[in-house]
């Protein structure tokens, strides 16, 4: 996810403070993995750089001066264009733990148990967003469902590769 699109996609309802920023972001967005208060202003000078967000103004603060960013004319069209586009699907054609498995295979180690201990981790973790999901509000529950369809996909990934396992081995060792 691109952070200044979606500070700009935040800015488009009116100016604020990078404090303000982050703290949306937070609360929409970074349920995982908030912003670091560096991102938001480093994010910032560069979109202010490229003109896609302005200076509003400058207030004395107990700290350091409070900047209010607003988006430019140029900023609302580069967000349009981003939210316009179609995402690129990413199929995982090749990922860390098919590279396990065929190492696993090639060096004598049992590809078995490197399933099982993935299946486990999945397992754990659905289990650790479904309750996170019945607690949550919409926001998080469509972000713990996105999550856990992904999980699925690769559980049933695991199972297929464990059924195929000896037909895999015979391919990967002549």
């Amino acid at each position: 996810m691109s952070i200044g699109l979606t500070l700009l996609g935040l800015l488009e309802s009116g100016p604020r403070h990078g404090y303000d920023l982050k703290r949306a972001y937070d609360e929409r967005f970074g349920h995982d993995h908030p912003l670091h208060y560096g991102q938001v202003y480093s994010t910032l000078s560069r979109l202010l750089k490229g003109g896609l967000v302005q200076l509003e103004g400058v207030e004395p603060g107990a700290g350091p001066e409070r900047k209010r960013y607003a988006i430019t004319d140029a900023g609302v069209t580069d967000l349009d264009g981003w939210l316009g586009r179609a995402e690129k699907p990413e199929p995982y054609l090749q990922n860390t733990l098919y590279t396990k498995v065929v190492l696993a295979l090639l060096t004598g180690r049992s590809a078995d148990d490197i399933l099982d201990t993935q299946r486990a981790a999945h397992l754990a973790l659905m289990r650790t967003l479904t309750r996170r999901k019945s607690t949550g509000d919409l926001a998080d529950q469509l972000i713990c469902d996105h999550a856990l369809f992904h999980l699925e996909a690769d559980l049933r990934w695991l199972e297929l590769t464990a059924a195929r396992l000896a037909a895999l081995t015979e391919e990967v060792l002549p």
